[in-house]
């Protein structure tokens, strides 16, 4: 273990998914690491929506923890089976005919969901020791033998063998590595989490829910077309939790671009501000769906900005050999068909299996890992994109559309 410890660490920026993975396979494979988190804790701030895991995400998160980790990870996890998933007409309560969408199913023929803030959690169990809170990054320099961050308070980290960029699409660092080649795009679109207790839920059974209305109206803004306009829900609904009270079953509402607008235009505000957009929005849905938002937490209700990386693909910057980046800080993706938090775990267990065959750093290893994660990567940007253009009508122009 000393000699361990005097090797130097590999370098996180970020507390995320994708970091936290990370630092679970580092640990696994005993290489030294230290995270660096902007939060001052993993409830500094709402956790977001309820996540559905495929296959793909499920067995990243298994070669990183192995099968017993893997086994207690996947028992907190939710599983719901019934019908599987239902597209719902918001307004009349009916079923609307669909094709159902590839892989919702990816274990035991059932879909698997968790809870962002459980995940972290999980993921975090372990690494505590190696993580500093409120560190805000907003740069790095290199070195004579590796990297160091530079901090928002002008001071700096150790010295890392590595610097893996984690802190999400706002990131700095991700923009300087490439040049500003990483781009995210504001779509426009915006969207609304809530949750309520089971009892609200009760006119649905067991099954992933997208409620769709199409028929709701909003003033264009300025240069907008009048054009058709989309409000959806999605939900998620365990048969097994529905006799306990005391549970919640969360959803996320997204709109098309104009629809839902937060008061003086900050979706940073969390409670009865959002709840009570949310409720207007819904306030003709049928008599069955109403109880979600009738009954919802106000205190939970969150405003949220959708947003996506270049759908074009992950761009070709030049490699440094000592930094990377991964999770959203690389693609960042609408919410349209759960691809997300998937494809970011995909990262850190592609990363964390290089770095544990290396032994640690290795000449060649960022550029092996970019060029693997650009093609799954761009593949998910891409379909997540073309799907959110049909829900909620967003366009991208990568060259005008404005950026965060």
């Amino acid at each position: 273990m000393s000699n361990n410890q005097q090797r130097p660490p590999i370098l996180i920026a970020g507390a995320g998914l994708s970091s936290l993975l990370l630092a679970q396979s580092l640990l696994r494979s005993h290489i030294p690491f230290q995270i660096f988190e902007r939060d001052a804790s993993l409830s500094f701030r709402g956790q977001g929506y309820r996540l559905r895991l495929s296959t793909e995400g499920l067995d990243a998160i298994e070669d990183v923890l192995g099968p017993d980790d893997f086994k207690r990870f996947y028992d907190i996890c939710g599983k719901t089976g019934g019908s599987g998933f239902t597209l719902m007409n918001a307004v009349t309560g009916e079923e609307i005919e669909h094709t159902v969408p590839a892989k919702l199913n990816s274990r035991d023929s059932l879909i698997v969901g968790v809870a962002r803030g459980e995940m972290r959690k999980f993921f975090l169990e372990g690494c505590e020791e190696y993580i500093q809170w409120t560190k805000k990054v907003v740069d790095y320099k290199d070195t004579p033998q590796g990297v160091k961050i530079i901090f928002g308070d002008g001071s700096e980290s150790v010295e890392g063998s590595m610097l893996i960029i984690g802190d999400g699409l706002k990131s700095k660092i991700s923009k300087k590595l490439s040049e500003g080649k990483i781009k995210h795009f504001d779509t426009l679109a915006r969207g609304i989490h809530g949750q309520a207790p089971t009892p609200a839920f009760k006119g649905l059974t067991e099954g992933v829910f997208s409620l769709i209305d199409k028929s709701i109206e909003r003033e264009a803004d300025e240069g907008e077309g009048e054009g058709e306009t989309k409000l959806s829900v999605i939900t998620n609904v365990r048969s097994k939790d529905m006799d306990d009270p005391t549970l919640q079953f969360g959803w996320t509402m997204a709109g098309s671009p104009g629809l839902i607008k937060a008061p003086n235009d900050d979706y940073t505000i969390i409670g009865k501000q959002a709840a009570d957009i949310a409720k207007s929005l819904t306030s003709k849905w049928h008599e069955k769906l109403k109880p979600l938002f009738e009954q919802m937490v106000e205190d939970e209700a969150a405003f949220w900005k959708i947003t996506c990386s270049s759908p074009s693909g992950v761009p070709v910057w030049t490699n440094h050999p000592r930094i990377t980046v991964i999770g959203d800080a690389v693609h960042s993706m609408t919410p349209a068909g759960g691809i997300g938090a998937n494809t970011a775990v995909r990262d850190s267990a592609l990363l964390g299996r290089l770095i544990r065959e290396a032994g640690g750093y290795r000449e060649g290893l960022t550029r092996e890992y970019e060029e693997k994660m650009r093609v799954y990567a761009s593949e998910a940007v891409a379909i997540s994109y073309g799907l959110a253009e049909k829900q909620f009508g967003i366009r991208i122009d990568e060259e005008t559309s404005p950026t965060v």
